[in-house]
């Protein structure tokens, strides 16, 4: 197709709003439609997009078409051609090894809706996408890689390895970026990042070093979770809890000086730890025990070792036995216990899970293997009570799944009080609003209580810690933080000469010290004369799953005041978890999982989004196939409008209609007033809905936004407004009406495609493109304006047309009137409702299925009243249906009489097993309900056709 006017590159260059400014744009009028419609013409010769002209429904295979087009458009970058502020998204980013799961899912469309509104509201938009290195995740991919090929970790180098995690980087980790894409996601991929790149691990370098500068960083030998078979630390969110079997052992501590007799039972579930014992506690009220209190235990099989016997009101008198053996190198509530009292520590455990030298005879065992030879020893030397079944909550790593270790470790750690408290004030002080509000009493509360950070890894895969230690000295007296192995050797050979070795900490950083300075590493800090960082720093929302509020969220918060003084950004959104349809939580075990790029080959990627975004903020979705299969049939439905308005609307060569269609506006109370009353309701409705709509897209109301258009489109304008207007269209003669009508459909039909856009980006683009006379497509088109004029008036007459037109539809189906059959109708109402309402005769014949040379309007009942149905549609405005138009009265009489003998005995047996006192006695209750509940609905049934029965007896004796 050869297409008139300025060329291709003209064409693209009007339609990218990166590379012509608003200012430049020229005035344009429909005669200059060729140009305006160019950039569409020219997407559509290029097999981007498809019109509902040509194809029944939509294609979900377009959908990666259009993305590659709205990408190669620059679409997706910040535009600054309208001002304004710039509304900046940093993306949480998922693991590099990850693959889209419904959380991925949930994240996007959300954070992707606020992105297209913001654009389209003329805001230049920035949202920054990238991945997280997932320390851990990633170097256990490789290591099952590499023992596929036989190949163990510690054979290789550490530079060996790494290069190895490179090369999967490289190959692999690019598979959650493209998932992303494929549900719509406008970021700005120019911009990707990753917390491994140059720039980043610049800035972890450099926030690691501020740190400890400012006394915040320190080394010590502490309580953390420990994966023996990962042989690294790992931080409590990577740490799950199950509810498993296992076993409660009751154990016999004899009191030290007391006869044999004297003893005091301890119930434990992990026996192994008693090495570890350095006192034994009893609650101070708890009489049974108040008089060894002061005296000591000998804990068995240490051959005589002594411990305290103390009170502690942390001891639970009703669990076990309510004596509590202290091992605070092996449990975190101990730890503390022991830090607040003073008491020592004991370490019994190996890194790799095994018994220390401190076991004594069990040294060397496995943890499991060593709590089986005890217990068997115990009993043996009766010191082991009883055994019993317990059901244990054990804690496994998120990602090998082993049993996690609570063991004394030497780690770096960030002191946190001094940091949490300038991120309580920034909430306190309004700079910082968490959405759902309720959320800041979690975040207040951790912050409040937290704990300092242990943010040292012993992994090979992630930031090496900026730490280099003196050959020939103690590492705890002796290390130089630097930023390069250059400047540290710098450093020592002042201070120790110039023949002074050094070597690196081999530790690296736990993965969240990176995130935490996600929202500002991405744009350039350090450095603060980037351009990036001046103008998206801080951000606008952070958007995440409410379950990370502590573990990133708020230490974001804390390292973005502490860096740059400034909160990172002013709002966080917070979504809840994706369940199946029974509220449960998805997982392989149960295999209720739900795959998003399935669901995407099924249902499409705006059904998908759709369902998502029908949410409430911080509440827990159900996902089911029902939901996702009503808004396929939504999109579907979108589809079908599209195709009638495309049937009715001028062809795109008839220029001279096109003007006279886009000369209407319904922007002002005179031209409102002007439109017929289906015209008036629905624009007026429209209206409505843009103001809502704007409101709750402003207000992060995204559910409430989802359904007040979905309730607009189908309820409003699909159902009633289309119908409604085929009377202009097909029945009316009137050019001047149908012109109207016309222009009426495309405006609120474009205004709605508009407003569901940032839900549904594909379909709605697609219909886009395919209507005449584009200017620019969807995605940066501008957002409607609100405050629009209303005439509230014709929603309350139109409403009265619709309750009219219902009641007439509900006595054809009472009725069973033949679908095809058109029946006469007198309306009844006082003038000025006659008014409106005889005007639009055409309409409510249309929609009711009456003969319109039938449908007679009056003041006063017609004479047939009593041979016709009554109907009152509201107060003064009623109709009356003779019956003779609608069925054989005299048959009907039959069908009923024959209908109502039936029921009555249905009814009568229902009545005899309620009555016998065999059956209400003996039966199970539910089935004696559910008997009750039948007879009831009976009863009604017959209530409602005795009268129908008695009605239509009367009009034949009349």
């Amino acid at each position: 197709m050869a297409l008139a006017g300025p060329s291709t590159s003209a064409c693209l260059r009007r339609l990218n709003p990166l590379l012509f400014s608003a200012r430049r744009r020229p005035a344009w009028t429909p005669r200059r439609a060729a140009r305006r419609f160019c950039a569409a013409v020219v997407a559509s010769e290029r097999d981007v997009f498809t019109s509902p002209e040509v194809a029944k429904s939509f294609d979900f295979t377009n959908e990666e078409r259009i993305y590659k087009w709205w990408e190669s458009q620059g679409f997706f970058k910040p535009n600054f051609d309208r001002g304004g502020d710039p509304f900046v998204i940093p993306m949480p980013p998922p693991n590099v090894t990850g693959s889209l799961h419904m959380g991925h899912a949930m994240f996007v469309t959300l954070e992707d809706i606020m992105i297209r509104y913001f654009r389209m509201k003329g805001r230049p938009t920035l949202w920054l996408p990238g991945t997280d290195h997932a320390g851990i995740a990633t170097q256990l991919v490789v290591e099952k890689m590499l023992a596929a090929e036989g190949i163990k970790r510690t054979e290789l180098t550490r530079e060996e390895f790494t290069k190895r995690v490179w090369e999967w980087k490289e190959k692999y980790g690019g598979t959650i970026i493209n998932q992303i894409k494929r549900l719509g996601a406008s970021c700005d991929w120019s911009r990707e990042c990753f917390t491994l790149d140059e720039q980043l691990s610049r800035a972890v370098i450099e926030a690691f070093i501020r740190l400890h500068e400012k006394g915040l960083i320190y080394q010590g030998s502490y309580l953390v979770n420990w994966s023996p078979n990962l042989q690294t630390a790992v931080s409590d969110l990577e740490v799950e809890y199950s509810e498993e079997p296992g076993n409660l052992y009751f154990i016999k501590y004899r009191v030290a000086g007391g006869s044999r007799d004297d003893f005091l039972t301890i119930a434990t579930t992990r026996p192994e730890t008693l090495f570890g014992d350095v006192a034994i506690a009893v609650n101070p009220e708890d009489a049974r025990y108040a008089k060894h209190v002061g005296k000591l235990a000998i804990v068995p099989l240490t051959f005589g070792r002594h411990v305290p016997i103390i009170a502690d009101r942390y001891v639970d008198p009703e669990f076990g036995t309510g004596v509590l053996k202290i091992s605070p190198g092996h449990d975190h509530n101990d730890y503390h216990i022991a830090r607040k009292l003073g008491l020592p520590i004991l370490n019994v455990m190996n890194k790799d899970g095994t018994l220390n030298d401190v076991a004594g005879l069990y040294s060397g065992m496995d943890r499991f293997e060593a709590r089986e030879k005890m217990w068997s020893d115990l009993v043996e030397t009766n010191l082991g009570v009883k055994k019993e079944p317990y059901t244990l909550r054990v804690p496994r790593s998120q990602r090998g799944g082993e049993i996690i270790e609570p063991l004394i470790s030497k780690q770096w750690f960030v002191t946190m009080e001094p940091l949490a408290e300038k991120a309580l004030h920034a909430v306190e002080k309004g700079e910082l609003t968490i959405l759902p509000e309720r959320f800041e009493k979690i975040y207040n509360h951790w912050l409040t209580n937290i704990k300092d950070w242990c943010i040292s890894r012993q992994l090979w895969w992630g930031h090496r810690i900026p730490v280099w230690y003196i050959v020939g000295k103690k590492c705890e007296e002796d290390y130089i933080v630097a930023r390069s192995e250059e400047e540290a050797l710098a450093k020592a050979q002042k201070k120790y000469g110039k023949f002074v070795e050094i070597y690196q900490d081999p530790d690296v950083l736990d993965t969240w010290f990176s995130s935490s300075l996600w929202p500002f590493s991405t744009l350039g800090w350090p450095d603060l004369s980037k351009e990036d960082f001046k103008h998206f720093y801080p951000a606008t929302v952070l958007e995440t799953g409410h379950d990370i509020l502590f573990f990133w969220v708020a230490r974001m918060v804390m390292m973005g005041i502490e860096f740059t003084g400034t909160v990172p950004f002013s709002y966080v959104y917070l979504h809840g978890l994706i369940r199946d349809s029974e509220g449960r939580k998805m997982s392989k075990t149960l295999g209720n999982v739900i795959d998003p790029v399935d669901t995407i080959k099924e249902y499409g990627t705006d059904a998908l989004r759709f369902t998502l975004s029908m949410g409430t903020a911080g509440q827990d979705l159900n996902l089911s196939t029902e939901r996702l299969t009503s808004n396929k049939a939504f999109t579907n439905k979108l589809w079908n409008a599209g195709r009638f308005l495309l049937q009715n609307l001028p062809g795109r060569s008839d220029v001279t209609a096109w003007d006279a269609l886009l000369a209407n506006k319904f922007d002002t109370e005179a031209s409102l007033q002007k439109l017929p009353l289906p015209e008036c309701w629905v624009v007026t409705g429209l209206h409505e809905l843009i103001d809502k709509v704007s409101t709750s897209y402003d207000k992060f109301f995204f559910g409430d936004a989802a359904r007040e258009i979905y309730d607009f489109f189908w309820g409003d304008f699909a159902d009633w407004y289309i119908e409604a207007s085929k009377t202009r269209l097909y029945h009316s003669g009137d050019d001047s009406a149908s012109s109207m009508a016309q222009s009426v459909l495309l405006y609120v039909f474009e205004n709605i495609l508009k407003l569901l856009h940032p839900f549904m980006p594909f379909v709605t683009e697609e219909l886009w493109q395919a209507l005449p006379y584009r200017k620019q497509a969807i995605i940066v088109t501008p957002w409607p304006a609100t405050d629009l004029p209303k005439n509230f008036l014709s929603i309350k007459r139109f409403q009265n047309l619709q309750s009219l037109t219902r009641g007439i539809r509900n006595v054809r189906a009472e009725y069973s009137v033949e679908p095809a059959k058109r029946i006469s109708a007198s309306v009844v109402a006082s003038t000025d409702v006659l008014e409106y309402i005889s005007k639009e005769k055409q309409v409510l014949a249309l929609l009711s299925k009456l003969d319109v040379q039938s449908v007679h309007f009056t003041e006063s009942p017609p004479g047939d009243a009593n041979q016709s149905v009554h109907i009152v549609a509201d107060e003064g405005l009623e109709a009356y249906l003779p019956l003779a138009d609608m069925v054989d009265v005299s048959e009907e009489v039959q069908r009923l009489s024959k209908r109502l003998s039936k029921m009555q005995s249905e009814y009568d047996s229902l009545l005899a097993r309620l009555n016998s006192p065999s059956f209400v006695e003996k039966a199970p209750e539910e089935i004696v309900r559910g008997v009750r509940e039948k007879a009831s609905e009976a009863e009604e049934r017959i209530s409602l056709t005795k009268n129908r029965l008695d009605f239509l007896q009367s009009t034949v004796s009349t």
